[in-house]
């Protein structure tokens, strides 16, 4: 059991609907607009019990509560397969975010935020060395992790399983080999690697990818933080594919 802390991480675990859920607690005399009003709303449908406790009781579960928490089950990790069935439900081309040991949750939280964002059917990450879908990542993500399929795989052979399926596969570098993002074909079906904060990619998985590609850049500053590169990467793949299912919202 964990504790999901935050309005709309709270609100996000309850929309999707996808975890088991304990207990929702509120501090008393919170704000119950918003977000969290719709949130009291859809537990309140699904008869969830509800305690109301001290603000100094939610400090205890951690920070930035910002007076609710939700008592849940282990996030419910996906596989390769629901991920291609997905796209092929949407009547969409594979688009998929393998992640090779990103290690921050800040990081691997707001990765998944924009992978959510632009339409991700998918994301991978490796069997070890990892950081995984924690509290900590669906509230950096806020709450996007939840409507995500994310599953752990070798991504060496899951790469192997995508290129079976004609998925391309690129992984992202800062390499003078690596081409231009901007001359690369991303509308179809595609897989981008993001590597390390440190080291970038390991060598078996850049072996393993269809070709590098690498952002434009004219700063004294030779590489992005990991999360920044990845989330504007995803941002070209997502305009090569004319920002397919896009919604304004109001």
């Amino acid at each position: 059991m964990e504790w999901i802390l935050g309005r709309n991480p709270v609100y996000e675990v309850l929309r999707a609907g996808r975890r088991r859920v304990i207990r929702l607690r509120l501090a008393e005399g919170v704000d119950r607009k918003r977000n969290l009003g719709r949130a009291l709303r859809l537990a309140e449908k699904r008869a969830i019990p509800l305690e109301v406790v001290s603000r100094r009781e939610l400090d205890r579960l951690g920070e930035n509560h910002q007076g609710v928490a939700l008592q849940v089950g282990p996030y419910p990790y996906a596989d390769l397969l629901a991920m291609l069935e997905r796209a092929a439900e949407q009547g969409e081309p594979p688009f998929l975010l393998l992640l090779d040991s990103v290690q921050d949750p800040h990081n691997l939280g707001a990765l998944l935020r924009t992978a959510e964002a632009v339409g991700v059917h998918g994301v991978l990450l490796p069997l070890r060395h990892t950081a995984t879908v924690t509290p900590a990542v669906v509230s950096t993500s806020s709450g996007a992790s939840e409507h995500l399929l994310i599953g752990q795989a070798n991504l060496a052979q899951a790469i192997t399983t995508l290129k079976r399926e004609n998925v391309w596969v690129y992984g992202l570098d800062i390499g003078q080999e690596a081409e231009p993002i901007e001359t690369v074909d991303l509308k179809g079906a595609l897989a981008l690697v993001v590597g390390n904060e440190a080291g970038g990619l390991r060598a078996l998985v850049r072996k393993a990818c269809d070709g590098l590609i690498r952002l434009p850049m004219r700063g004294r500053v030779d590489s992005l933080n990991a999360a920044v590169a990845g989330s504007v990467a995803l941002y070209f793949a997502w305009s090569a594919r004319g920002f397919s299912g896009c919604m304004q919202k109001m």
